[in-house]
């Protein structure tokens, strides 16, 4: 059962809380807007349905895309879900995928970092960020991803002895929502 989410702030951020009545919550930062991304994302809903039902999944629809500042916006949103969903669930965690994995972890790296965080094929400009992650970080890939550059975020995420995960896959993980949605879904369950 999903709960429509309307988080308040500088900007309308809106979503679908699935399995509210969890004592945890997963927030799902969703692709790149500009290129189809929301919240309805298969891949998120992959995540949702392997947290279910003893995880609770927030998966939310950024605010208006600005070209100027999109990326720094957007992760003022997924700071904003993080914020909301700490005021009602005990324990918090992020999940993002692809663009949405990049505003995952610099959500993650923010001063307030959630309890656990998991970035599907994130893109190579996110390796900056991964020093500052404090909590247990997951990185997932797909070995085939010639989408982003992938490489560097995992190797560094290895180096920093964080859990990483290589999937036989290109950067959609087609046939493979499933196997990436329990990957995901059972190191962040594991961990709130």
């Amino acid at each position: 059962m999903s709960d429509p989410v309307v988080v308040a702030g500088g900007r309308e951020v809106v979503g679908r809380l699935d399995t509210p009545d969890a004592d945890s919550v997963v927030v799902a930062c969703p692709p790149h807007p500009r290129h189809g991304g929301a919240r309805s994302d298969p891949r998120l809903r992959a995540v949702s349905d392997a947290l279910a039902p003893d995880v609770a999944c927030l998966r939310f629809d950024y605010g208006e895309w600005d070209d100027q500042r999109g990326p720094a916006l957007c992760t003022g949103d997924a700071e904003r879900a993080l914020a909301w969903a700490r005021g009602r669930f005990d324990t918090v965690g992020l999940f993002g995928y692809s663009f949405g994995a990049g505003v995952a972890l610099r959500a993650a790296a923010a001063a307030d970092p959630p309890d656990a965080c998991s970035a599907l094929a994130p893109p190579g400009e996110a390796v900056d960020t991964l020093a500052a992650v404090d909590c247990p970080l997951q990185v997932v890939v797909g070995e085939r991803d010639t989408t982003v550059d992938w490489e560097p975020v995992a190797d560094r995420a290895a180096a920093l002895g964080q859990a990483v995960v290589r999937l036989p896959s290109g950067h959609g993980f087609a046939g493979q929502f499933h196997r990436l949605g329990r990957a995901v879904g059972a190191f962040l369950s594991d961990r709130l």
